[in-house]
């Protein structure tokens, strides 16, 4: 899926103007309610001077989580500003947008009392998390934008090292009788680096029967590879990975009778022979 320049022009604008709101409602209202401490129902006013320590404490949290809000919305809309190649001096994520207009009421008409105040806040607090979701959701797609024209699985998991055993019917290692194998095996150093052999999200990071410590990434279009018998793990389940990454650290875990990777290809999760695709040329 292609993101045009208009799908993040309409979220940061979104995001531009909720940000405006949330100093124009910080800014609009002195008055404080006599109520009891934390509690967002009463509208009744108050000298400020009157304020308790506990609904300060309150006032004080709920502006900390908004600024935190704000704080990540503007890192992540910097990062999507720049993914885009929008230019910086067109959305400057530091600075309130430019506002402005004739009065047209007195100010005392905007007076609200905390209670109020602290009610709009939440609301607005609900709505800059729904953006937040829908901004990350954009991340998101446009990732998998580049995930996609980067997934052409080709190349070996691992820089240098041997090719030692094929896919197909071969001596089974411990039991000595003929069994299939279903990768290929490259033996090295312990320690060598695992890498992608094509961008994916690592949909299994963990132990696994067999396999030992095992890596799987999906790549999309059915396609997914394995990684066994790994001394140790350096992705998550739900990474990103891109092509070449170094995901693990080369080892013996497992069923396995020495440090090597167990490199396994599978479509529509049938596992198929891998070498076409090792000695693939890359795009």
């Amino acid at each position: 899926m292609t993101l045009n320049k208009l799908h993040w022009l309409s979220a940061i604008t979104v995001f531009a103007l909720i940000s405006g709101f949330v100093v124009h409602l910080i800014f609009s209202a002195d008055d404080v309610p006599q109520a009891v401490p934390y509690a967002l129902n009463s509208p009744a006013k108050i000298d400020p001077r009157q304020l308790t320590e506990p609904q300060l404490t309150a006032l004080t949290m709920k502006l900390a989580e908004l600024q935190s809000q704000v704080l990540r919305l503007n890192a992540l809309g910097d990062r999507l500003a720049s993914e885009a190649s929008i230019p910086e001096n067109e959305f400057n994520f530091q600075q309130l947008p430019p506002s402005g207009g004739p009065m047209l009421q007195s100010e005392n008409h905007y007076k609200k009392p905390l209670a109020e105040l602290l009610t709009e806040i939440s609301t607005l607090e609900e709505s800059l998390h729904h953006e937040e979701n829908q901004l990350t959701t954009l991340e998101s797609l446009t990732l998998g934008h580049h995930i996609e024209s980067s997934s052409y699985l080709s190349g070996r998991p691992m820089i240098g090292g041997w090719l030692s055993s094929y896919y197909g019917v071969r001596k089974d290692p411990f039991s000595g009788k003929a069994a299939i194998h279903k990768g290929v095996d490259f033996a090295g150093k312990e320690g060598a680096a695992i890498i992608a052999t094509a961008s994916g999200v690592v949909s299994w990071a963990s132990d696994r029967y067999g396999y030992g410590q095992l890596i799987e990434i999906n790549h999309g279009r059915g396609l997914k590879t394995r990684y066994g018998h790994n001394k140790n793990l350096l992705v998550k389940v739900g990474d990103v990975v891109s092509k070449g990454q170094i995901i693990a650290r080369m080892g013996s875990t497992g069923r396995s009778t020495g440090p090597h990777v167990h490199y396994e290809i599978l479509r529509n999760n049938a596992q198929i022979d891998p070498i076409k695709f090792v000695y693939r040329k890359a795009k």
